[in-house]
């Protein structure tokens, strides 16, 4: 099975500082320096270093917390960790700024009722909203993560139907290759068993046939023009077996060549006129084959004028039914095959299916 391409979650220094966590921390604490202005008595840029800091601080506890230890006791949940980790980084910072921040010779900031008033503030704003930040933040996360996995999911799904569909529709190429060829060299044996002076140039004109034909049975898809040439050097080739008995004619709009079908469509709409109504006739008959685009749909008819439908044998067959298969899987169900009578005699299959250029998504 083919790997699925899932961005990978980024670790330790591209975790901790992603830009959007950065972004929400440094908006968060401009916005707590910008409310405390009004009352503080430092200026402005001061204020606003000091609460970027200390957010900066908790940011990076947060980040911390998330990644390490790697493995933390049963009891303990690392949301819960993390959110610890955030409540105490406030008053940590918070203390070393303003030890930090004291000018040599000067008494500790405890000493100093404006500035202890200052810490304590910080401090219990800090610890107010950093702890239900964080938390918040933690909800995202598992938002995000739910996303993250659905999607996975569904692609993998979605990976998983497409191979699914993708072996069943080699499994019905498999089907109707033996088909094909046990039906073509029946046709052969014909031939030889009534020593007609053909039947070398006809065996000489299968395997040169079968050359460029088997190659495509395990393709996935093909095109109406490749097809065509396939139909064409098949009828010649029977057209040699019974020279009096089967005429064709082919009616292709030239738009329609490069559109995308399944290997062995049209053959084997063209196989089962030869098998089903030309063969069993005494006089044989007539096949034409007619493909035309019309917009965004294309429609491909054969017509023979054979024995027509039997009553013994009202059922596609095989061919037609594998192809019925095959076609629902390649187009999704947006594809019709339809097989009637003609009047006096024979049969006429058509296939209705979407026009999608070869190369196209």
């Amino acid at each position: 099975m083919s790997t699925l391409n899932v961005n990978a979650k980024p670790r330790g220094l591209a975790l901790a500082l992603g830009w959007k966590r950065l972004r929400f921390t440094l908006g968060l604490s401009a916005i707590l320096g910008l409310l405390l202005s009004g009352s503080w008595s430092t200026s402005l840029p001061s204020l606003l270093a000091r609460t970027m800091t200390i957010g900066l601080a908790a940011m990076l506890t947060f980040g911390l917390f998330e990644q390490w230890p790697a493995r933390l006791p049963a009891r303990l949940a690392r949301w819960v960790l993390q959110v610890l980790g955030v409540a105490v980084s406030i008053p940590v910072a918070t203390l070393l700024i303003y030890v930090y921040t004291t000018k040599a010779g000067s008494p500790a900031f405890w000493h100093d009722q404006d500035r202890l008033q200052g810490f304590s503030t910080l401090i219990f704003l800090g610890i107010l909203l950093a702890p239900w930040a964080a938390l918040g933040a933690l909800v995202r996360q598992k938002d995000a993560l739910a996303r993250h996995q659905a999607l996975a999911f569904d692609l993998e799904r979605s990976e998983l139907e497409r191979q699914a569909l993708d072996a069943r529709l080699h499994l019905l190429q498999a089907q109707v290759a033996p088909h094909f060829l046990f039906n073509t060299l029946a046709n052969v044996q014909v031939l030889v068993d009534e020593g007609s002076p053909q039947a070398s140039a006809v065996l000489r004109n299968l395997i040169a046939y079968l050359r460029a034909a088997v190659p495509r049975l395990n393709e996935s898809v093909t095109t109406l023009g490749e097809e065509l040439e396939l139909v064409r050097a098949y009828l010649e080739l029977m057209h040699m077996r019974m020279p009096d008995r089967l005429q064709f004619a082919l009616h292709v709009d030239e738009a329609a060549r490069s559109l995308r079908c399944p290997p062995l469509t049209l053959l084997t709409l063209v196989e089962n006129a030869v098998r089903h109504g030309i063969d069993p006739s005494e006089d044989g008959g007539r096949i034409d084959i007619h493909v035309q685009r019309h917009g965004a749909r294309c429609l491909v008819r054969v017509a023979d004028t054979g024995v027509g439908l039997q009553a013994s044998s009202k059922s596609l067959g095989t061919g037609l039914a594998t192809l019925r298969e095959r076609l629902a899987l390649a187009f999704g169900g947006d594809a019709q095959l339809s097989v009637a009578a003609q009047y006096p005699h024979g049969v006429s299959a058509e296939v209705d299916f979407p026009a999608r250029e070869a190369g196209a998504p």
